[in-house]
């Protein structure tokens, strides 16, 4: 096993460093992303104390202090999910129809499994494995309707030191009546949950209605009050991801002028708002979504898997009108946990787009962007000093084909480029949660 790089709260990681920041979309991205190709990470307590390169700063590192080398590896920011659904790990990759049927036959039969608090905590432990093996370190996560389901996992993710943003679902129709509440009951166990977990540890509360066709405007108005009353916690929920469920909404909210503008008359849409794929939505919607902060998550592999759309990022990250972006896994609806393959997925929806995603542009939507997006870039996202550090070891010979591309790349960019397409959680060597290893590949 590698060293640690662990001594007395200081934490020493040596290799080739990567991080953005800017956003690559909107400013030259020669300026957007750097590389130190022989960098130091030095962390102390969870933070990130220096980083710069390594013939600067290894005079600075305690004599004795054990350093974790990674030669031929990248050191990133740990990878940010911004929508992916905990409660539905056991049934990804499962054979279905589009959005709605595909709810009614497996998702909610799954989540009514998580009414059992011991089911619970052992979907969030092996929930949490998976994250950091695939170098995640931060994800949105919406949990269960039950207040049981967010209890399991922030309890499990406080354990491991990680940063969570998750909360209860909110649905009070058109669902299954084991998974039902009510707008009053919807609205106690949230401000339940807000109180026992919201900033304790590194945990951050969602707000979490699920989509507007399984709440009752009743529903969605208290989710409003509930956010006016603390604002600093998050709004998580689904938008504009299926045409039929578009126009089902359309049908339930006859007089909201576009799917928007049902969360915008209820209060919830506004900076710390995500809302989980927005395939579809006009350039009204988007112009609102860049004047109130409104963030976006584009998931990709679940946008193909369930036949959606594809998301126009180059449209959605106009320079006149810019909307915050991150990267979700979505799963179950997605098929993947690996962020890697996320970045591919997106690539590839570009393409067919008619417009190229660049690995640099994609690896911002996985780190700073998603970061951005839930507005807590002053905290992660970025390989910076005064950033917690959360952080992931990329290798690109973690395979025989990628050794064997690897030794083609011309740049750090064209590695990074070849991880993307083709690498998964066999590629993150190491996954680090504030300054400690929590993750580490089988040699």
């Amino acid at each position: 096993m590698a060293a640690t790089g662990v001594s007395n709260g200081l934490t020493v990681l040596r290799g080739t460093l990567i991080t953005c920041h800017d956003d690559p979309f909107l400013t030259d991205p020669a300026k957007a992303f750097s590389v130190e190709s022989d960098g130091i990470v030095l962390c102390r307590d969870g933070m990130i104390e220096a980083v710069g390169p390594a013939a600067e700063l290894l005079a600075s590192v305690p004599a004795g202090t054990p350093i974790a080398s990674y030669p031929g590896c990248l050191i990133a920011p740990g990878f940010i999910d911004t929508h992916v659904h905990y409660v539905q790990t056991g049934m990804v990759a499962s054979y279905g129809k589009q959005l709605l049927d595909w709810l009614d036959r497996y998702a909610f039969p799954t989540e009514i499994e998580f009414a059992n608090e011991a089911h619970a905590a052992r979907m969030a432990a092996t929930f949490c494995d998976e994250l950091l093996r695939n170098g995640t370190t931060t994800a949105l996560v919406f949990c269960a309707v039950y207040p049981q389901s967010v209890d399991a996992l922030f309890a499990e993710a406080e354990r491991r030191g990680m940063r969570l943003v998750a909360g209860k679902v909110l649905m009070d129709r058109n669902a299954p009546e084991a998974l039902r509440d009510t707008p009053q009951k919807g609205y106690d166990d949230s401000k339940a949950l807000i109180g026992r977990w919201h900033k304790h540890a590194r945990s951050l509360y969602a707000i979490t209605p699920r989509f507007a066709g399984t709440s009752t405007p009743e529903q969605l108005d208290a989710a409003g009050a509930l956010w006016r009353e603390h604002p600093d916690v998050c709004v998580h929920t689904h938008i504009a991801e299926n045409r039929r469920e578009i126009e089902w909404t359309a049908q339930l909210f006859p007089s909201a002028k576009n799917y928007l503008d049902v969360y915008d008359r209820h209060g919830l849409i506004g900076r710390r708002a995500v809302l989980a794929h927005g395939i579809h939505l006009g350039e009204e919607e988007l112009c609102r979504c860049h004047e109130s902060g409104t963030a976006l998550s584009h998931c990709p592999t679940s946008n193909l898997f369930l036949g959606s759309g594809l998301f126009r990022v180059g449209a959605v990250k106009d320079p006149k009108r810019p909307v915050h972006v991150g990267l979700g896994t979505d799963i179950g609806g997605g098929t993947s946990f690996s962020l890697l393959a996320t970045m591919g997925a997106a690539y590839e929806i570009a393409q067919l787009g008619g417009r190229a995603l660049s690995a640099v542009e994609a690896f911002f939507l996985a780190t700073l962007g998603g970061a951005r997006a839930l507005a807590l870039d002053d905290r992660i996202g970025s390989l910076a000093v005064g950033r917690e550090a959360d952080l992931t070891v990329l290798d690109p010979n973690a395979t025989p084909l990628l050794t064997l591309r690897n030794a083609r790349a011309d740049s750090v960019e064209d590695t990074l480029f070849a991880l993307m397409i083709m690498g998964d959680d066999r590629a993150v060597r190491a996954t680090y949660v504030a300054g400690r290893l929590a993750h580490e590949r089988a040699a």
